[in-house]
């Protein structure tokens, strides 16, 4: 039995649908599929290893699951391994194959694009914008001879699938992510699914454009010179927008990093933390120094800060990019 393990968000998902929709072999086509909200990276420990006997891992890191990626090596089953956050101590098995890349302007479905030599380079763009990956996604585009248009339409794709992983359950989300991955296998193209009326871009694009204007009354509670931050509810809504959101306010403005808080039911914050677009550096350090937090450098986040340890994190973040 062959398992699927990937990230619920843009990156995850279309990192393998790629590698399910290419026609190159030996990619299995069926498999069993394990997956959940992005920020629950420790997945693997998911897989039957009982059962399994190869596994894809895209997009979750490898540090996060190191201890059943050793269980599955020692019982001789094959992992092909792809991600683009911290990774520590990578295990020495001729039965792991890794591509892992930890350079702030790639992201997982960038380097299955290269692995499998662009055949679906119009679905990684699409990753690459929900991941906010802006610079790499219209390089990308330029390369394919993209209008502004078209690039237009497959950022606004990649944001929509990006915003639906976001949440502290399944049930916060619009779509379970196995079953929007599944749905997507059915467009080898991505521009087929944006025309198609009535599809699943229509509905999580009415979804989050209803989310984000209620994120635009968030409370301010830090903004200087160099770090702005905003607390949402503890709502449903809240909880699906606190990442995408945190990408719309570094794009607007670059030169800041950006904190977006949101309350949750035992008073503890889950964080979203965006570096400075001009200085992609600092994000997952800053939040591994705190419970429950990891990412990478460019973006980071902390499942659940407990409240007492507010004001240390966020004098951390303020220190570290003035």
């Amino acid at each position: 039995m062959h398992y699927d393990v990937f990230n619920g968000d843009a990156d995850g998902i279309i990192a393998l649908l790629q590698l399910r929709l290419s026609k190159n072999k030996p990619y299995p086509q069926e498999s069993t599929l394990v997956s959940g909200v992005k920020r629950d990276i420790s997945l693997l420990k998911q897989v039957d290893i009982n059962q399994a006997t190869s596994v894809t891992v895209l997009d979750i890191s490898l540090e996060k699951n190191i201890e059943p990626l050793i269980d599955l090596l020692n019982n001789d089953i094959d992992v092909f391994y792809v991600d683009h956050h911290r990774a520590g101590d990578i295990p020495q098995s001729e039965k792991l194959t890794c591509l892992l890349d930890l350079d702030a302007n790639t992201c997982t479905s960038l380097l299955i694009n290269e692995h499998l030599q662009g055949e679906f380079s119009t679905w990684a763009i699409v990753a690459a914008f929900g991941d906010n990956m802006h610079q790499s996604a219209t390089t990308l585009a330029n390369k394919l001879g993209l209008t502004d248009e078209e690039q237009s339409l497959l950022q606004e794709l990649g944001i929509y699938i990006n915003y639906n992983g976001y949440g502290s359950s399944l049930e916060d989300l619009h779509f379970h992510p196995a079953d929007l991955y599944q749905q997507l296998l059915n467009y080898a193209n991505p521009f087929d699914l944006i025309y198609q009326q009535g599809s699943v871009f229509a509905k999580l694009k009415a979804a989050y454009l209803a989310d984000m204007a209620k994120a635009k009354s968030a409370e301010v509670i830090l903004d200087n010179d160099n770090v702005k931050g905003v607390k949402l509810a503890d709502e449903p809504w809240a909880r699906r927008v606190s990442g995408v959101f945190g990408n719309e306010l570094a794009n607007a403005s670059p030169d800041k990093a950006h904190v977006v808080l949101t309350l949750n039911t035992d008073k503890s914050y889950t964080i979203s933390v965006r570096a400075p677009l001009n200085n992609k550096q600092g994000a997952g350090e800053l939040c591994a120094q705190f419970p429950t937090g990891g990412g990478r450098a460019a973006a980071a986040g902390i499942n659940a800060l407990p409240a007492e340890m507010l004001g240390d994190f966020l004098n951390s973040v303020s220190k570290y990019y003035s």
